[in-house]
């Protein structure tokens, strides 16, 4: 079993940025290939960001691509996101998950652990 564990969430100006962290405990590993996932009101979860085990390689939802960044300190098993020049549009739960191994990193079907998520508010 493995626990994640989001922080970082919370209410902020438009333009403005974040750095959500996800703390992952229990039966971790350098090889997960770690995802960010949203949830807005009314809307399906979505894909965000993903990075594999080695961090060598990164994926960003095209709405993201320039203005987040994930990352990820292995000998910390935490994963982050930096989001800067945030958009009403970024307000969400947001969820990381952990894939074990399994194709098509964007979807949520692909991931074996997901934490409880933390809110992000963006006003206008």
């Amino acid at each position: 079993q493995v626990q994640l564990v989001e922080s970082g969430g919370g209410l902020v100006q438009a333009g403005g940025s974040l750095r959500l962290t996800c703390a992952a405990s229990g039966r971790t590993g350098s090889y997960y290939f770690m995802g960010w996932f949203r949830q807005a009101p009314g809307k399906e979860r979505e894909f965000v960001a993903a990075i594999t085990g080695s961090a060598g390689s990164t994926y960003y939802a095209d709405s993201v691509k320039g203005r987040f960044t994930i990352s990820r300190d292995n000998a910390k098993n935490t994963v982050y996101l930096q989001m800067n020049s945030l958009e009403p549009e970024d307000t969400a739960v947001y969820y990381c998950a952990a894939n074990l191994g399994k194709p098509f990193y964007y979807r949520t079907s692909a991931y074996d652990y997901w934490g409880q998520g933390t809110q992000v508010s963006v006003s206008s």
